[in-house]
Formats: structure tokens, C-alpha cells, sequence
């Protein structure tokens, strides 16, 4: 079979055109760790703040919340993560290669065929000491999930936003584990940002809860312009469920090696909130004032890893034509929004294409470039994924017209300089949205 390079020329383009780059690479890297560079932390920013918009702005029945990476170590008891939160690691005795057991499909070295060591235990959290001195009292974690500083904080948001169940609390946030076989760029990464919402619902509304956040979840990537051949649902079965969720989804995408998991839709019914009473001798329960009932909530958690994100919103706008390589993103996402191009760089075309540039970003994101043919710029533009280009040339100069360049069919209308902003403005709307003001 004839191996998919899809996802290496993805790589590729990432580190040629600006968006990631591999962690610490003048010293030969560290595995599975990434650095986003200037159209990166676009492109990062751009998805955080959907997700915000979304699940925050949008809603009046979710607050936010930004806990510390750092919490008691007691808290990791308590979620079980200290006990359970091991992956199977064995170790090939030959070329001294470590793998997850659960991921071999036979009980042999998969590099070089070798024996392998019996099974261990390998916990994937990070362990570190608080204060000068290292010893077992010292001991603290860099948190491999943002949802527990979103539980044991569950009274202060509900008592301070003045919240009534159901409702819900949102972060985006740093989590850090220490897994065995990261890959895929940054599918699996050691230091990565979750985006995650937990909302909080009477027992008896579990399900309808669950029914609602499934639908929510999954029109969000609908919203970020990802093909919808390419996303389905996952239940996870008896066997598949973790040791807290009374029912689960994924939602899946289809990349170039094959489905996986972009994002969990779980019940995680009252498991967190109680362990959590249980180990600080806090109570977390609600009184209901129109049940005039007190009860420990049930939790339905949306997490969503915002880096794997990514690299689904570029896999899902690679393409390649017979000219050119494309990146369709869609204007929601795009790190750029528009360039502006002077045809050439005399007669006043810079002058005139600098003065709409300066106009253009202040509203948005923009690129100046005149650098090189005007081909070759077009098609730089095309690889990064910017939607528009407007291009000053002699006949702007006598009219005062420039070209507006769609980035997806590649025609070019004229439009007055001094309104191609507006223009501009409603053409990234309906190319977004698909609805004409």
C-alpha cells in the first residue's frame, strides 16, 4: 500500500510558511513538543477565541474560569490520577525502544522484532517540588487536565456569578503528560491547551443535557468550515468507558491515518464533585431553591484539545491543485484576512497599495507584500490560506480601481479603492457564513 504523505507535507508548510515549528530545533528538537509561530498563534488565537465565543459570549448559562496549572496534590488523589492515570509501558529488549502495550499488534519490537520486558505501570503526569527543598512533602503535579481546577472551584463561581443550575464553567488552558508515544505533529503532544466545559445539571436531566452539548459540540466544527463527510460521533462501549462516565461520545475526524478523536462529550455524573467532598471533608453540593432540594450535581464535560484542533482545520483546508497548493480556510480561522499588492514597486503603486494596507488593518489581520512576481505572490498567499488579495496596478493609478482576488476560484473583480474595505468586509462574512447581507 502506498503510504499517504499528506500529513508530512502539512508539516512541511507549517515550518516553511510560519505556523509551527518543532520545539528547541537549533539543539536538535524535544520530541512531541511545538512552538507556533507568527500565522501559529493567528491561527491558535483565532480558534480560542470561537470556542469562547461559543460556549461564553453566546450563553448566559456558562461562566469562565483560568485555574492554576499548579493545585495541592491532594486534588490528583482525590480524581484518581495519581492510582490511574498509567499507560502499559514495555521495553524492547534488543533496540531499547519503549511502546505502549495496548497500542502493539503483536508482543514483539515493532522496529526491530525484538523480545519485550513484561508490562509496568507508567504514570503520565509530571511530577515536580514546590519550595526549595525536594522531598515526598514537596511534591506537586503540572495538571494533565484543566477540568479538576473547574471542580473543586464549582462553589465559587456558582455563589459569586450568582448561577442557578444547570450551568455550566468554561477554560481554555495549558495540561501537561508524559505519554509514552506522542505523534502525528501535534495530534499527541507532551504540553498541550485544552478548551473544556463542564456543565453542572440535576441528576434527573443527564440525558437531555447529554443530547443538547452532543449537537452544540459538533455544530461548532460545522461553524469552523470542516467538511462534514469527514466528522461522526463514537459511543464509547462498556468496555471503552472510563471509570467515572455513565455514558460517553467522541467526536471523530477522518485524517490521513485514519479516524480519531477530536474532541469527548461525557457524563461524568456526580464522580468528581463527591471525591473531591470526600478527600477535603468540603461539602460541593447545590441547594435547589425551586426543587427545595440539596443535591451534589450531575457533570456533563465537552473537552477539546485546541492543538489537535488545529491540526484538523489544516488538514481539513490542505489541498493541492495542479498550479498551486491551497489552504481553504475558512475566514473565521484564517491567521490572515486579506494582502495588499502593489503590481510593481514604482510609479506609485506601493504608495497607493501601503495607504489602503494601513486603512485595511485596522479593522483586521493583513498582510503588505511586494516582494517578487506578482504570481509568486499570489501563490505564497494561496499556501498560507488568506482568503483575499487586493492588488494595485497601473489602471488604479487612473481610475482609481484595484482588483479584489478570490483566494478559492482565483477571479479577480474591480472595485473603487476607497471602498474595497467595505467590500472586503462583506465578502469574508458571506464566504463564512454563506449568507448574503
Amino acid at each position: 500500500m502506498k503510504k499517504d504523505k499528506t500529513m508530512e507535507k502539512i508539516v512541511s508548510l507549517c515550518k516553511r510558511r510560519g505556523y509551527i515549528f518543532r520545539s528547541s530545533e537549533v539543539y536538535g528538537g524535544i520530541n512531541s513538543c511545538y512552538d507556533y509561530g507568527p500565522l501559529g498563534v493567528e491561527l491558535k488565537k483565532n480558534i480560542k477565541e470561537l470556542w469562547w465565543q461559543a460556549m461564553v459570549r453566546e450563553r448566559e448559562d456558562i461562566e469562565g474560569l483560568d485555574s492554576s496549572i499548579l493545585m495541592h496534590p491532594k486534588i490528583w488523589e482525590a480524581s484518581g490520577h495519581v492510582d490511574n492515570f498509567t499507560d502499559p509501558l514495555v521495553d524492547c529488549k534488543q533496540c531499547k525502544n519503549r511502546f505502549r502495550e495496548d497500542e502493539l499488534e503483536k508482543p514483539k519490537c515493532p522496529v526491530c522484532g525484538g523480545e519485550l520486558t513484561e508490562a509496568r505501570s507508567f504514570n503520565l503526569m509530571f511530577k515536580t517540588y514546590m519550595g526549595p527543598i525536594e522531598g515526598d512533602s514537596n511534591v506537586v503535579y503540572l495538571r494533565p487536565e484543566t477540568a479538576q481546577g473547574i471542580y473543586v472551584n464549582f462553589l465559587n463561581v456558582q455563589l459569586s456569578a450568582r448561577q442557578k443550575i444547570p450551568f455550566g464553567i468554561a477554560q481554555i488552558g495549558k495540561a501537561f503528560r508524559n505519554e509514552i508515544t506522542p505523534g502525528n505533529f501535534t495530534f499527541r503532544t507532551r504540553e498541550f491547551e485544552q478548551m473544556e466545559m463542564q456543565f453542572f445539571v440535576h441528576p434527573s436531566e443527564d440525558s437531555k443535557w447529554m443530547d443538547h452539548w452532543k449537537e452544540q459540540r459538533m455544530n461548532w466544527y460545522y461553524r469552523l468550515g470542516l467538511n462534514k463527510n469527514k466528522l461522526k460521533f463514537h459511543e464509547h462501549g462498556k468496555d471503552e468507558l472510563a471509570h467515572y462516565a455513565r455514558e460517553a461520545y467522541d467526536i471523530m475526524y477522518e485524517f490521513s491515518f485514519g479516524w480519531k478523536e477530536l474532541e469527548g462529550v461525557h457524563n461524568r455524573t456526580d464522580f468528581d464533585l463527591k471525591r473531591h467532598e470526600g478527600h477535603s471533608g468540603k461539602k460541593l453540593s447545590y441547594f435547589d431553591d425551586e426543587r427545595k432540594e440539596r443535591y451534589v450535581p450531575f457533570i456533563i464535560e465537552t473537552s477539546a484539545g485546541c492543538d489537535r484542533t488545529i491540526l484538523t482545520v489544516l488538514a481539513d483546508a490542505y489541498e493541492e491543485e495542479e498550479e498551486r497548493t491551497v489552504l481553504r480556510l475558512s475566514p473565521a480561522v484564517a491567521p490572515l484576512k486579506a494582502v495588499v499588492l502593489p503590481l510593481v514597486n514604482k510609479d506609485g503603486m506601493p504608495e497607493m497599495a501601503r495607504n489602503i494596507y494601513d486603512d485595511i488593518r485596522k479593522d483586521m489581520n493583513t498582510f503588505f507584500d511586494s516582494g517578487g512576481a506578482i504570481g509568486r505572490r499570489y501563490r505564497r498567499q494561496d499556501e498560507i490560506g488568506t482568503p483575499f488579495g487586493i492588488t494595485v496596478d497601473s489602471q488604479s493609478l487612473e481610475d482609481g480601481t484595484v482588483t479584489l482576488r478570490d483566494r478559492d476560484s482565483m477571479e479577480q473583480e474591480r472595485y473603487q479603492a476607497d471602498n474595497v474595505k467595505e467590500v472586503l468586509i462583506e465578502k469574508l462574512r458571506f464566504k463564512e457564513t454563506g449568507v448574503k447581507k
